[in-house]
Formats: structure tokens, sequence, C-alpha cells
């Protein structure tokens, strides 16, 4: 009787050990497979959050078929402990391991309402922008200039959401002076800087900020990440360089920066100053003078005049030799890394090839071949002038 009872016993365990093994192969086969989403969804994750509700809003909103397979494979993977807050798009199909992957990683929100505030060099403009989860295309709701202009309804609604991330983008190439003046101007920051740091050592970026945040505390991580930026690079720099230290190397990528704008050819103009600077030649280069004229603070307006390009001062190259006193600008981490691994060539001149900045430069080696671009250049001038 008693063998019977056992032997009973043992099929039944062996059965509920099958049947187990079959509900974990089915459950580890559910959580990564394709889900059952069909359009994109944006699922804001609030701060203090947990798996329950996410596993939940997602579960209503067609997601995911099981919340808890899906809190079971967070949990199993270790990943339960790392959500994050924020917006993230949620792409039709996407498996539950996906979308576990995507709420515990960087946080960085990927879709609902943002407003970037881009400080650039001729002015500052915030923008008012939600994600269309079905294009994964952003839509302009509202823009205006926060230092001269009175903000929209779309903006000061948007400013008191819940969900809305507020972004800080610095542009290359502004002025120290361009980003205090504007960081303290923008009503989502607290406090005000009064002395200005060191012109050239904030690092242009995107900031995300929180409302309330302090002016001080953001320009710190904007420093700490120049400091960085400019360390590494300097670490990583190739032999038979020009210049001597870090804060040269800043000076001259300030340089290249406000020379290419952009263009992805600093390696080339980089490599251009530094040849002028080994063969003792002056740097000859308008944003240096013009830096002079301005003190950094807003945008000259003008062409420059005869008398500004002869005046000496500390920072006109046409007339000392070697680099200016101080960056002339914030640069990025492109051209700091320019200057520090320069392409190799003997070019000691360039000119703009058309009028579009963005179309970038005529090199040469010669003065004869130099002065061949700069006549073709002052073609198209007198040709758009003709046309006007």
């Amino acid at each position: 009787m008693w063998r019977h009872i056992a032997s009973n016993a043992l099929t039944f365990l062996i059965v509920v050990l099958f049947l187990l093994a079959g509900l974990v192969t089915w459950g580890v086969n559910s959580y990564q497979a394709e889900g059952p989403l069909e359009e994109a969804i944006c699922l804001r994750v609030e701060s203090g959050s947990n798996m329950r509700r996410v596993s939940e809003r997602l579960e209503s909103q067609g997601a995911i078929s099981s919340a808890s397979i899906f809190r079971l494979g967070a949990d199993y993977s270790e990943k339960s402990a790392d959500l994050k807050a924020g917006s993230f798009l949620v792409q039709p199909g996407a498996s539950m391991a996906e979308i576990v992957d995507q709420v515990t990683a960087s946080g960085a929100s990927t879709c609902g309402t943002q407003i970037v505030y881009t400080i650039g060099v001729a002015r500052t403009i915030a923008r008012v922008r939600d994600l269309d989860p079905a294009t994964s295309e952003f839509v302009e709701m509202a823009r205006f200039e926060p230092l001269s202009e009175e903000p929209p309804e779309a903006y000061l609604s948007a400013k008191q959401a819940p969900d809305t991330e507020f972004n800080i983008l610095v542009v290359e190439g502004t002025t120290v002076w361009q980003v205090i003046t504007s960081l303290n101007a923008l009503d989502i920051l607290e406090g005000e800087i009064e002395d200005l740091p060191p012109e050239g050592m904030l690092a242009p970026d995107q900031y995300e900020v929180a409302p309330g945040t302090d002016v001080e505390t953001l320009v710190n991580r904007m420093l700490a990440a120049q400091a960085e930026r400019l360390a590494d690079a300097w670490s990583n720099r190739v032999d038979g360089l020009p210049i001597e230290t870090p804060e040269e190397a800043l000076i001259l990528a300030s340089i290249v920066e406000k020379e290419t704008g952009g263009v992805d050819e600093v390696r080339t103009v980089a490599s251009v100053f530094e040849n002028r600077l080994r063969q003792g030649m002056r740097l000859q280069t308008d944003p240096t003078v013009i830096y002079g004229v301005t003190g950094g603070e807003g945008v000259l307006g003008r062409g420059l005049r005869q008398s500004e390009l002869r005046a000496e001062t500390p920072y006109n190259t046409y007339v000392i030799q070697g680099l200016p006193p101080t960056p002339i600008a914030n640069p990025g981490l492109a051209s700091i890394e320019a200057v520090l691994n320069p392409e190799e060539t003997d070019y000691i001149f360039f000119v703009a090839k058309t009028l579009d900045p963005a179309d970038g430069h005529n090199f040469a080696v010669t003065l004869e071949e130099h002065n061949r671009n700069v006549a073709a250049y002052r073609a198209l001038e007198a040709e758009r002038d003709s046309a006007n």
C-alpha cells in the first residue's frame, strides 16, 4: 500500500515539475516575444513610480499581454530597482523585455512634451514641442525669444504640466557672456550668476533640467564637463603640436570653432592655424578681432572697420604674433579634439567656397593659389550685390 502511495506521489510530483517547467518556458517566451501593440504610444513614468504601476498601465494600453509576466521578467533580470522616470516611446510590437530595458536604461525621455531653450550665438529661442508617437517626429507647438518676448499660452501651459521635460541647449561658439545672460533670464531657473566664469569653459551641450534648478548648479555642470573634455583630449594629443598647455589648446579650439561654424572640416582648419604658428606667421583671423571689439557681449552686427583691423589690441591677430590671451568662445568637443589631433596638411591659407558658410572653405598652400580662391569668392560677392 505504501509503495502504491509513494509511487502515485512521485508520479504527481513529476507531473507538477513538468507543468512548472512548461509554465516557466511559456512565461519566458511570452516575455521575449513580439508584443501586441499595434501603434506606438508614449509611456509616461512618473517620479516615484514602480513596476506594478508601469505594468498595469502598459497592459491597459494594450502594449503587453500580461502585467504579471512583465513584473516577473523585470524581477528575474534584476532591473525592477532601476526604473527611471521619464517619457518613453514604445514602438509597435515591442517585447516586454525590450520595454523593461527601455524604462530602466538611461532615463532619457524619447517622447512627450518638451520645452527646449536654445542658447545660440545670435539669440536665445524657447520651443515647445510634442512628439507624435505615430510618426516619431516632433511637432512644434510654439516658439518665442524669452529674453525679449512675452511667453505664449502654449508655453505657459506646458511649463505647468507635470510631465513636461525641460532641456537647455548651449550651441558651440557662444560666449560665456551670452550663455550666462540667457541662463539668468530663463524663468525655470532660480538664482543668478554675477561674475562670469572664464571664457571658453562652458561646455556646449544639451542639459536636462528641472524647474527651480539653481543657475549656479547648472553652470558648475557645464564647467565640469568642459574641464573633463579638455583634460581627456589633452591626454590623447599627438606629438609635435605648436601649443604647450591645455589653456592654449582651448584658445585655439575657440578660434577654430568660430571659423568653421560646424562644418565638418575642423581638423583641416586646425591644421592651417597650427602650420601658421609653426612658421611664425600671424593667425590673421577676423573672429578674434571681433571679440576684442565686443568683449564677447553680443554680435557685432557689421563688418570690421579698417581702423579695428589695424589697432594694436591683444585680440587683433592681424597685428599680434601667436594666440590671443583668452578663448573667444565656448568651443565644442570636435574643435577641442581637432586642435590636439589635426589633419596633416601643408595648408596655410583658407577662404570660404561660397557665400553660404555651410559649404566650407577652399584651402591653399601658396599665396598665389590663395589669391585665386579669394578672387573667386569676391566674384560671388559682386554677383550677389549686383542682383540686389
